[in-house]
């Protein structure tokens, strides 16, 4: 058994959204990512389906152009290679379910990239 909290420890970038990887298990990889207030994630892709489940705050999750606008608790799923992007209305965690075949590296390297 693996346990944590998306509360621990609880970080954020004063330039760019703080990724932090959580648990890992043998099927997927959570990941929480922290953004203050206006705070992006440029449009990306990523090459496996993932899950967004925003644990606090709000987000405008743009896909393929169109905005939507996220809330605490909302939960949504997309497919890979779906070009998606993610602005901080305020002070948020979105909590991001990998496939255990992707990277958190790679998404690390999308935040620095914003």
């Amino acid at each position: 058994m693996n346990n944590n909290s998306f509360q621990n420890e609880l970080i954020f970038g004063d330039d760019k959204v703080k990724i932090t990887l959580i648990l890992e298990t043998s099927f997927s990889k959570e990941i929480r990512i922290a953004f203050k207030k206006g705070q992006v994630m440029r449009e990306h892709k990523t090459p496996f389906p993932i899950v967004v489940h925003l644990l606090e705050g709000s987000i405008e999750f743009g896909v393929n152009g169109e905005k939507h606008q996220l809330s605490k608790d909302d939960i949504l799923t997309l497919e890979g290679n779906v070009p998606h992007d993610l602005l901080a209305i305020e002070e948020s965690i979105v909590r991001l379910t990998l496939s255990k075949m992707d990277t958190s590296d790679r998404v690390v390297t999308v935040a620095e990239n914003s």
